[in-house]
């Protein structure tokens, strides 16, 4: 097989050379080189993405709805559910949580969500907790405890906060 893979090559007439356009008549492509006379696309083809010859663009005719929140607040979600794989009386918290691979990335604060269903007694710190994920892991046994939340990077403005007046 070596010996076949050695010597491979494209057949005949697979390669063809690039056409030349605008050199001279004798070639074929001379003169307009293949874009007709005058006109819009005889001349330069440097378009804008999204340019739609001259009307007015999709983007600017469409209206524009809803909002998108410049600061959001990056959430990490868990579910009760999710716990069952920690021991009885283990203490689960961000920390445990990636050991294990449950959450991953960067985020502000970490909320443990109601679905699924725990067994096990675990105590769980985190920022957040949804009222049926606390009910549930109390009633396996285990404690809910409420983190504070980060604090956020303060912007670097370089100007000084404006004063109180």
């Amino acid at each position: 097989m070596s010996d076949t893979l050695s010597h491979l090559k494209k057949p005949a007439g697979a390669t063809k050379k690039k056409t030349r356009r605008g050199r001279g008549v004798g070639s074929g492509l001379g003169k307009t080189a293949g874009r007709g006379q005058k006109g819009q696309y005889a001349r330069v083809r440097g378009f804008k993405p999204h340019f739609e010859g001259g009307q007015t663009p999709i983007q600017r005719r469409l209206p524009k709805r809803g909002f998108t929140n410049p600061f959001p607040v990056k959430t990490a979600e868990v579910n009760v559910g999710s716990l069952e794989i920690f021991s009885a009386g283990t203490h689960v918290d961000e920390a445990a949580l990636r050991g294990r691979g449950l959450i991953k990335g960067a985020f502000e604060r970490l909320k443990i969500l109601g679905n699924g269903e725990l067994s096990k007694g675990v105590t769980v710190s985190a920022h957040a907790f949804s009222k049926s994920a606390a009910a549930k892991i109390e009633k396996a046994g285990g404690k809910v405890q409420v983190v504070a939340p980060r604090a956020k990077a303060q912007a670097k403005t370089g100007s000084p906060a404006p004063s109180a007046r």
